[in-house]
């Protein structure tokens, strides 16, 4: 008697492949949405800098603001 063998060299190719599609996908969602947020860092800074010439108390610092980067959703 013969044994078949499979060979699993064309399913894990195929594999491979729509797992890095379905990553590119994401990563290109992910990116999307990043560089939407981008232009809304730059209103922050401008107000910030506002802020800072009529007030002497508080700084809207660079870290500040990296901090209110990180509260956003």
């Amino acid at each position: 008697m013969t044994k078949t063998v499979k060979s699993s060299a064309a399913p894990v190719g195929r594999r491979g492949l729509l797992i890095g599609a379905g990553v590119a996908g994401a990563t290109a969602v992910v990116a999307g949405k990043l560089s939407a947020v981008a232009p809304a860092a730059t209103e922050v800074s401008a107000a910030g800098a506002a802020l800072a010439d009529t007030q002497s108390g508080y700084r809207l610092t660079a870290h500040v603001q990296r901090y209110y980067q990180t509260t956003k959703v």
